[in-house]
């Protein structure tokens, strides 16, 4: 039988803004094991806002827990792994709405979580049909309300192959650099994703006091991929150490 996943949910209102970043930036963050991923040499950070519903630790409801937001800030790398170089993510910074949450993932995985008053406004009914819909979610840090909103137009498709959209969606696996310099490796199983594209877009924050310096320029201009993602069911399995 295969292994239970730690951790199973529904994400849904996948809202992801992805950006070309210098190497330089991502490179202090870079897992041991594991190397840049790139598309036509380019590297890219992704800010992804979404909302957890029907959470579960290990197939039992967590009381109180089960729906909240996540707002994150990844990038990707990939690792040899048989021949093959599957893609995964990176979290330089991950922001949750409850300190318990954050607490687990920084013990279970090393994960570069923070705890901050969140909200949100989702209204997807029109766009299944092709009209506009709403996607907004929200942080207070520092005394102040950042935000990731965008809004969404026509169909949701499946992302073309070999398109960037079709690179930031789809990736089944996390690295997490541990305190002792090791690496520790998870699966995320979910379908792909079909995902809208999106008239409009806004992103407001404290970049440099989130996620350092180095993001503050890249982050200050358009975004290269913007879309919203459907979501899905999800299961995301016990880390495995690979270092």
């Amino acid at each position: 039988m295969p292994p239970t996943p730690f951790l199973t949910a529904h994400w849904s209102a996948l809202l992801m803004l992805s950006w070309e970043v210098p190497r330089d930036a991502l490179l202090p963050f870079v897992p041991r094991g594991t190397e840049l991923d790139d598309v036509d040499g380019a590297v890219h950070a992704s800010m992804v806002g979404f909302r957890f519903e029907r959470t579960r630790l290990r197939g039992i409801p967590v009381p109180l827990h089960g729906n909240f937001d996540e707002v994150n800030l990844r990038f990707y790398v990939r690792r040899r792994v048989e021949g093959k170089w599957p893609r995964a993510a990176v979290f330089i910074s991950e922001i949750v709405p409850m300190p318990a949450i954050a607490w687990t993932a920084k013990l279970l995985y090393n994960e570069k979580y923070q705890w901050c008053r969140m909200r949100h406004a989702v209204d997807l009914g029109a766009a299944a049909s092709g009209g506009a819909g709403q996607v907004r979610f929200e942080w207070r840090h520092r005394g102040r309300w950042h935000h990731l909103a965008a809004t969404t137009t026509g169909m949701p498709t499946t992302p073309a192959e070999g398109s960037l959209d079709r690179f930031i969606s789809e990736h089944y696996y996390g690295y997490s650099s541990q305190r002792d310099g090791g690496t520790v490796e998870y699966a995320v199983v979910h379908p792909m994703w079909r995902v809208w594209s999106v008239a409009d877009w806004s992103f407001s924050a404290d970049v440099a006091s989130l996620y350092g310096d180095a993001f503050a320029a890249p982050l200050s201009e358009a975004p290269v991929s913007a879309f919203v993602g459907e979501g899905s069911d999800v299961a995301v399995h016990a880390g495995v150490r690979i270092y």
